[in-house]
């Protein structure tokens, strides 16, 4: 049924050495000649995590012990996910002198952008790292769930980028379209405030995608297990949601070139 996308699927898989390689060789060039090199982006995110918190957990009169790993750890994993969909809405357009010039498997360029994040975002776990070491966990035995989370957390941003990713190739303005729907995503996820907050407004949380996905990695780290309602969503979803991207990777693969 997705003969040509599961082969292209392979093939990319297969050329792993290229894509990973491609990716690191951009954060390198990206900070040729800094001494701190990426860890820019931890110091950036370090700083914004510290003066964020600080504000918004008085602001909202939280205590900060419980607050700042809540809304730090939740920070950085959104930049995770909305790294790896923004980027893959560009990734076969920037990729275009490739994509035109040699017959390489197409999903390789989304793992190129998935493995350039997952780069970043080891680097800015340092700051997770950090404020568990300070403030701790409420539940440390919760911590082995953190892996298969994170494993369906990188597949669901996958296929998204994915099928933002040959949407974007075909129709140039939606880039901006998902940058601009991520930012508003941003402020109804439980990022910057406990989802108990929303009082009888709970419903904001439940239909809410990007809350599951959020709760998959981050309640493991904090002491709070996902809920058996969470897996089910982020699961479907990462099944569905392939199906969607193999189905659309089929159909419209070899149109790409002529696209870009």
């Amino acid at each position: 049924m997705f003969a040509t996308a599961l082969r292209d699927l392979s093939a990319s898989l297969a050329a792993w050495r290229l894509w990973s390689l491609l990716g690191w060789l951009e954060i390198r060039q990206r900070y040729a000649r800094s001494k701190l090199g990426p860890f820019w982006l931890t110091i950036s995110m370090g700083v914004i995590v510290g003066s964020i918190g600080i504000v918004y957990g008085t602001l909202f009169n939280q205590n900060l012990a419980d607050y700042l790993p809540m809304m730090g750890i939740g920070l950085v994993f959104w930049s995770l996910l909305t790294g790896i969909i923004n980027e893959s809405c560009l990734a076969y357009i920037n990729s275009a002198g490739y994509i035109r010039q040699t017959s390489t498997p197409k999903l390789l360029f989304m793992l190129q952008v998935g493995w350039r994040n997952l780069m970043i975002f080891l680097h800015n776990f340092v700051i997770v790292i950090l404020l568990l070491a300070v403030f701790g966990s409420k539940d440390w035995s919760t911590l082995p769930i953190f892996i298969p989370g994170l494993v369906l957390f990188i597949l669901n941003a996958l296929w998204i980028g994915q099928v933002a990713g040959v949407i974007s190739a075909r129709f140039r303005d939606l880039p901006q379209i998902t940058a601009a729907m991520l930012q508003m995503a941003f402020y109804v996820t439980p990022i910057l405030y406990h989802p108990s907050m929303l009082n009888k407004h709970q419903w904001i949380v439940d239909f809410n995608p990007f809350a599951h996905l959020l709760d998959l990695v981050r309640g493991p780290l904090i002491g709070d297990p996902p809920s058996v309602l969470t897996w089910c969503v982020t699961g479907v979803m990462a099944v569905l949601g392939w199906l969607l991207a193999l189905a659309l990777t089929e159909r419209y693969l070899k149109r790409i070139p002529y696209w870009v």
